[in-house]
């Protein structure tokens, strides 16, 4: 069978479908939905010049690859390209096709630097090197059984200290996005990322499909969120950590532990069964947390670079 390479089509179930599943697939700690996919790219920045691809054999979506401009950093000529086939259609010549056209598309629209997130599996190791990438820092993900685990003891909050819902942010949810903007700066990574757009955060973050704003938690100080978890889930029972963080001002305190481990015990409540979150390798204070809150390693990435032209 031949192998083509096309744009991924929004409007098409059979397209965002595919898409989804081969993204589940060849990474299940990530929570993709067909309608979580078509978000991504209808919504994307233009100045990211997104370009979601699907690699097809005979009628079926066997890969799919998502490349786009790092339009939020401060650094130009930034990209971002990952790749991924179904692990029953591998040695097809789909990977190859799809890092092609991704790269191709990348160089078009100025990209002089290409950044991509590989398993630490010795085959896609192979492969990216073989493409010639760049091996770069490694990152965790952790796995939660909220089915049969044992979550730790529920701590209260200090004084001065309260929770509250994203539904209760609801009206106005600026105070959350300046918060993620602060933590967002501080992130370990290659790409220094800057969230500066109110209305762009409120259409692709808040707005996302998955973000369950009632599993969302923040701790306010003084009327203000001062630490949070934004909590995604995909109505199957998955829970995932989109971002947990806390304002440089009220750190050290242990707020974003008891902010997430609030919002698990209400996710466990709601029938959840399993949560995940990613790490990366030098992100300490978050390591330790999920620790305490019995994450275990399920996989480990590693972030390739490979430089264009």
């Amino acid at each position: 069978m031949t192998v083509i390479v096309r744009d991924l089509r929004p409007d098409v179930p059979a397209d965002t479908e595919g898409y989804a599943r081969v993204r589940h697939l060849a990474l299940p700690y990530i929570l993709f939905t067909p309608e979580s996919v078509r978000h991504f790219l209808v919504h994307s920045h233009p100045d990211a010049h997104t370009r979601l691809l699907v690699a097809e054999e005979d009628g079926e979506v066997i890969g799919a690859a998502g490349a786009s401009l790092a339009h939020d950093s401060p650094e130009p000529g930034l990209g971002h390209l990952n790749v991924y086939v179904r692990p029953d259609r591998t040695h097809r010549g789909a990977g190859r096709l799809l890092a092609r056209a991704g790269e191709e598309h990348l160089a078009a629209v100025g990209a002089g630097k290409v950044f991509t997130w590989v398993l630490d599996e010795p085959a896609n190791r192979v492969f990216a090197e073989r493409h010639g990438c760049t091996r770069g820092r490694p990152a965790h993900f952790l796995r939660l059984d909220l089915a049969h685990g044992t979550l730790p003891p529920l701590p209260e909050p200090p004084p001065g200290v309260e929770l509250r819902t994203g539904a209760d942010f609801a009206g106005d949810p600026r105070p959350l996005f300046e918060l993620d903007a602060e933590t967002i700066s501080d992130e370990p990574g290659e790409i220094e990322v800057e969230f500066t757009d109110y209305d762009v955060w409120l259409e692709q973050n808040w707005r996302h499909p998955l973000l369950s704003h009632e599993l969302t938690t923040a701790a306010v100080v003084d009327g203000r969120p001062v630490a949070f978890t934004m909590v995604y889930t995909d109505g199957a029972g998955r829970y995932s950590t989109s971002m947990t963080g806390t304002a440089r001002a009220h750190r050290g305190r242990g707020l974003a532990k008891l902010a997430k481990a609030h919002s698990l015990y209400r996710a466990r409540e709601a029938g959840l069964t399993e949560a995940f979150t990613g790490n990366d390798a030098g992100n300490d204070p978050m390591i330790a947390v999920n620790k305490w809150l019995g994450y275990e390693i399920c996989a480990t990435e590693v972030r390739y670079v490979r430089e264009l032209g």
